[in-house]
């Protein structure tokens, strides 16, 4: 942690040096010492230290300067850094003035000209404000800061992309944090500039595309090879797994992800029955060993980035990302996995990032805070995220069409639910509209049952309605099911075109598509189990099928 700031200002230049000397001798071992003789300067670096995070504790300002006196300069810092302590330096002609700023700033201390001894006339009074200015010190968080409005699509969507990338930052509403308030106002950001994100070096990106966030977090490099062994296009569960066996076989490797690793399971809050782990783990916490297992083996990385298409010459695949780039594959594994459904009832769309989200719940859940929250699904997903949100929230409501979860949940959870006071189950329910100015505000339901309405108020809804396969990018011969999800092996056989499409003397390996060379595991996957476990598995056998298949060209 950088230590924290000591600065001074003094248009003298030889005073300047001598306080700064003496500063140096006493405090330099816990303090940085910083100095400048311009008060222009001044505010520039100022402003840089602020949006880094830098923390600085005490200012001393010299009272006749010519651009600024002294009682000036320490009022405006105060905006900038309310918590750090203000010393006007004077002289013995000056002490009126600095006695009339002990009110008008809030001044800790006015110190006379000359200081010397220092030991005796510099040192005690220093050493006290520090004493006092530590007692109530909390660390400023280092890291990305992200400043925008709670109930906006494009700062959910920044915040989406970077928790589901495991990038810590923090989130500043600017219209309720006070720094946040000060961090606009030092930056002269204006509505359109939100959301804004400042990096750890200070560096600002004003209402920045994803794209840009993730070079700027070191996402998205260029691909080394010319030519993969294997690009696993999908960093899921399968994806992931795929990448550590293959990348640990010896395969040049690839994996692609269009938003961020982890999938589904990457946004669940507790995995309890995934094996070797009694005690259960997050999403997060599991993609996270993954990504640092695959990259630890070789696996290269390329976020976010979206594939347009795939193209077969002779016995190679070429892949065409969104950006036109080409890449050159002698085998493809694809896990795409599947996307959460969207609720086409009447005023969802108008409030989609505003107050209703698709999965999200761990991003958002801090912003549910005593509030009234509803969870719309009755599987697994659903219920993990309820249980997380109620750590937050005031009450969690599970809506679900039938009359309990017994049917689409499993017991361990149910079991939680139930003992968990702040959750209400609401069953033979349908949300028939959501209501809101800027974000959503209520809900209005119906009992299946009775048909009777009601509305409800609602500070957010996350839904979690089953899901459909992300395969509508697939062109080439790839055969799938009329609900969207690939076929593979031996259920390739009941279609009529697959003799027409496959040309190998051989019949596809269990996880091949109908283009040789092409496979698929996972949830994308026509009857997977859709568990984390059987998309783990597949996502390893994939490897070892890819093996067989390169030995054949």
């Amino acid at each position: 942690m950088s230590l924290p700031i000591i600065f001074s200002i003094d248009d003298d230049v030889q005073v300047l040096r001598a306080l700064s000397r003496d500063l140096k001798t006493k405090y330099r071992e816990s303090y940085k010492i910083l100095s400048t003789s311009s008060v222009s300067e001044a505010f520039e670096v100022l402003k840089e230290l602020q949006n880094k995070g830098e923390e600085i504790a005490l200012f001393i300002s010299d009272q006749r300067m010519p651009d600024m006196q002294g009682v000036d300069f320490l009022e405006k810092v105060k905006e900038l850094f309310p918590f750090a302590k203000k010393v006007l330096l004077t002289a013995y002609s000056d002490t009126d003035a600095a006695i009339k700023a002990i009110n008008a700033v809030q001044l800790d201390y006015y110190l006379m000209k000359p200081w010397d001894p220092p030991e005796e006339k510099l040192y005690p009074a220093i050493d006290e404000l520090l004493n006092d200015w530590q007692a109530n010190y909390r660390p400023d968080f280092k890291g990305i800061k992200v400043l925008g409005y709670q109930f906006s699509a494009q700062s959910h969507q920044i915040k989406d992309f970077l928790a589901g990338n495991l990038i810590p930052y923090l989130w500043m509403d600017i219209k309720t944090n006070d720094q946040a308030i000060q961090l606009c106002k030092a930056n002269n950001l204006e509505a359109k500039d939100f959301p804004t994100i400042i990096f750890e070096d200070g560096t600002l990106l004003k209402n920045p595309t994803i794209i840009d966030v993730a070079t700027m977090i070191g996402l998205n490099p260029d691909v080394k090879n010319q030519i993969y062994d294997v690009v696993i296009i999908g960093a899921g569960p399968a994806g992931l797994a795929a990448s550590v066996y293959g990348a640990s076989e010896g395969l040049s490797t690839l994996l692609i992800e269009r938003k961020a690793p982890g999938g589904q399971a990457g946004t669940s809050s507790r995995i309890e029955n995934y094996l070797g782990f009694p005690t259960g783990l997050s999403g997060a916490d599991l993609t996270r060993r993954a990504i640092s297992q695959a990259t630890r083996f070789g696996t290269e990385f390329l976020s976010p980035q979206s594939v347009q298409d795939i193209k077969q010459k002779d016995n190679y695949k070429i892949i065409t990302l969104e950006s036109g780039k080409e890449i050159n594959a002698k085998a493809i594994v694809i896990t795409t996995g599947v996307d959460y459904k969207k609720l086409d009832t009447k005023g969802m769309n108008n409030f989609s990032g505003a107050g209703i989200y698709y999965g999200a719940a761990m991003t958002e859940a801090a912003s549910c805070r005593d509030k009234q929250v509803y969870v719309l699904g009755g599987g697994n997903s659903a219920g993990q995220a309820a249980m997380h949100l109620s750590k937050f929230a005031k009450q969690v409501y599970i809506i679900i069409r039938k009359p309990d979860l017994r049917s689409s949940m499993s017991s361990y959870l149910i079991d939680q639910i139930l003992n968990t006071p702040n959750i209400k189950i609401t069953a033979c329910t349908e949300i028939i509209e959501a209501y809101g100015d800027d974000h959503l505000n209520a809900l209005r339901l119906v009992d299946l049952n009775s048909n009777e309405e009601k509305n409800v108020d609602a500070d957010a809804l996350y839904i979690f309605i089953g899901a459909k396969p992300y395969t509508d990018w697939i062109g080439l011969n790839i055969i799938k099911n009329d609900k969207g999800f690939i076929e593979t092996g031996r259920e390739l056989n009941s279609y009529d075109n697959f003799k027409q499409i496959w040309k190998k003397g051989r019949d596809p390996f269990l996880l091949e598509t109908s283009a040789a060379g092409i496979f698929a595991a996972g949830d994308v996957r026509a009857g997977a189990m859709n568990r984390v476990a059987s998309a783990v598995g597949e996502g390893s056998m994939a490897i070892s099928f890819v093996h067989k298949y390169l030995a054949e060209i």
